[in-house]
């Protein structure tokens, strides 16, 4: 369930973070510009992306541009989501057991506190993304 969140732009939803997660969707948005600085900003889909590429919808039977990285402050949680592969594995389960105190999903983060997440190994992770030639429904 998303964080419900009415901005179409990055700084609206920056501002509309609420109070609690303010803080660290501020750090994890610097964090994330600092660490992969070819990927830029952008509004996507009730999240911050940084970075896109062609992704192949498979419902809408159509190609539609996605963020690499992406951020997102959802009701119980903050989501970083990579959507890159190394060779057949998602990027985020093959670093899931260095990434500190966190749920990892096939292309997702979920923490509630910064200080559970290794940061180093996040931004091992976040590199991998911005060179990796593997993005997740890419194929064409």
């Amino acid at each position: 369930m998303f964080a419900k969140n009415l901005a179409s732009s990055v700084n609206e939803y920056l501002v509309a973070v609420p109070g609690d997660r303010k803080a660290i969707i501020d750090f994890m948005h610097e964090f994330i510009q600092k660490s992969v600085p070819s990927l830029k900003p952008h509004f996507a889909y009730n999240m911050l992306g940084y970075g896109s590429f062609e992704y192949f919808d498979k419902r809408a039977k159509e190609y539609k541009p996605w963020p690499v990285v992406a951020l997102a402050n959802q009701k119980n949680y903050v989501s970083v989501y990579v959507c890159a592969i190394d060779g057949n594995e998602y990027l985020t389960k093959k670093y899931a057991d260095r990434l500190g105190k966190v749920n990892v999903g096939k292309s997702c983060i979920r923490f509630k506190n910064l200080k559970d997440v290794n940061l180093e190994a996040l931004k091992e992770v976040l590199q991998k993304a911005e060179n990796s030639p593997g993005l997740v429904g890419a194929e064409k």
